[in-house]
This record gives C-alpha cells, sequence and structure tokens, in this order.
C-alpha cells in the first residue's frame, strides 16, 4: 500500500491549482517528504512499475552464457533491437566461444558492421574470447572479478551477467537506470557516479527484487521517463516522482 503523504503527492501534483488555495505548501511538504523517505518511495515505484510492466526482463536475446556476454558488449551505446538482429549471423558463424576465440578481429567485423563502434567491439569479442578460453578453460564465469577480468567486460556487464544469467544480486547502471533512479528520487542528489547509485539501489532494494527493479527501470526509461520530454502525463508513477512533484510545485508559483 502506498503511504499517505504520497496519495497527497498525487492529489496536488495532478489538480488545478485553483482547487487548493494552499497547494503550494502542500506540495512543498510532499515534496519535503519525498526527499527524506527514499527507501518507502523506492517500495511503492517497485509495486507501481511492476503493475505496469509486468514480467520485465531482459530484451536481449540468447541461449548461453556466452551468447548473453557477446550481447551484452555489443549492447553498449547501441540498441538491445539492433543488437537482435545482429547477433543471429555472428552466432551461426562463430557458435561457441573457442570458435569466437579462433577468428581475428577482421573475420568478425562484417557480422557486427551495423552496430556501434564495430571496429573496437569485434576486437573486444575476440580477445573475451581468448581469455575465456586461457584463463576460465573455456567456460564463462561467474563471478564479477572475474569476469571483469575479461577484455570489454567493466563493472555493468559483469552485472549484467550476475543477475541475468547467475541469478546472483547485482544491479547494473547503465544510462536508463542512472537517469531515472536520480531523476523520480530513488537516489541522493550526492550520488553522481554508476557506482554511488548501484551502492545506493542495493541499499534500498530488497535482495529479492534486483533483478525485477533493475529491468523495471530500464524498461520504464525506455518507454516513459525518456531523456528528453519524459511522458509525465502518462507515467503511472508520476505521484511518486520527485523531478515531477517538483515541477508542479514550479508551475504553481
Amino acid at each position: 500500500m502506498h503511504s499517505e503523504w504520497v496519495l497527497n503527492a498525487w492529489q496536488t501534483s495532478n489538480t488545478d491549482a485553483t482547487t487548493y488555495v494552499d497547494s503550494q505548501k502542500t506540495i512543498s511538504a510532499s515534496y519535503r517528504n519525498l526527499k527524506v523517505n527514499i527507501k518507502e518511495r523506492t517500495a511503492a515505484v517497485i509495486e507501481a512499475l511492476s503493475d505496469a510492466i509486468p514480467n520485465p526482463t531482459t530484451e536481449l536475446q540468447y541461449h548461453s552464457a556466452y551468447e548473453l556476454l557477446v550481447a551484452v558488449i555489443l549492447s553498449a551505446q547501441c540498441t538491445d533491437k539492433r543488437v537482435n538482429m545482429t547477433t543471429p549471423a555472428l552466432f551461426e558463424a562463430f557458435p561457441t566461444v573457442g570458435a569466437l576465440a579462433a577468428a581475428s578481429p577482421e573475420e568478425v567485423l562484417p557480422y557486427i558492421s551495423s552496430i556501434s563502434y564495430p571496429n573496437s567491439k569485434a576486437k573486444y569479442l575476440v580477445d573475451m574470447a581468448n581469455g575465456v578460453m586461457t584463463h576460465f578453460n573455456g567456460q564463462i564465469p561467474s563471478t564479477r572479478e572475474e569476469l571483469m577480468q575479461l577484455p570489454g567486460v567493466g563493472r555493468k556487464t559483469a552485472n549484467v551477467m550476475l543477475i541475468v544469467y547467475f541469478n546472483e544480486p547485482a544491479m547494473p547502471v547503465d544510462t536508463h537506470v542512472m537517469r531515472v533512479s536520480r531523476r523520480i528520487g530513488l537516489v541522493s542528489e550526492s550520488c553522481k557516479t554508476t557506482e554511488a547509485i548501484e551502492k545506493a539501489l542495493l541499499r534500498h532494494v530488497p535482495k529479492e527484487k534486483l533483478s525485477t527493479t533493475h529491468h523495471l527501470l530500464i524498461l520504464h526509461g525506455r518507454r516513459t521517463c525518456t531523456a528528453r520530454n519524459p511522458k509525465c502525463s502518462t507515467c503511472p508513477i508520476s505521484n511518486l516522482c520527485k523531478y515531477h512533484t517538483h515541477n508542479a510545485a514550479k508551475k504553481i508559483n
């Protein structure tokens, strides 16, 4: 159940200013509550987004840890839709990590030419595959520390592997999670880096809901809470959002 201050925030931010003589004071009070009740708001946001986006999951298509790792590396600064259009032919040509390790970047490049930064990613993929073969006996490692030893695998990519494939608690922070969590107010304004946001979300989100929350924030960021012109009028959590409430207060002024 959403708390009373959440309902008050919704009533205030969605009602014409002329209806409430003291609306500005009410919004200001709700805004202060939004700032201090981060954990409570996080729980309410998860609940509301879960109703709006049932069964959230990754949109990348894969059948193994190897395929997911390749897809995640390719997805950096590229849409999942484009990656999914690219990987079938790539995996047909290089069906295993061993096959990819035996290839050269020049052989991989034609299969990923439509992906952003194809030259760099072709080299990352081949180097990653060689790292798996050389250091992990051909098996994709299952810990963050080991994954991050592979070329082309940073903290976010490692966290995606943990939470999506290995079902381990983690909170990958990409541009969507970073933007949405700060805009809504799920993290404090002092959280300005991906690692700071990751640590804050790990504190506020129950371990068993980390995977769901991660995908909810990504999908909400893609569909509604976009970087430019967020769709606040149709947003299912505008009543919980610091950004929306703050803007409502400014309009009344």
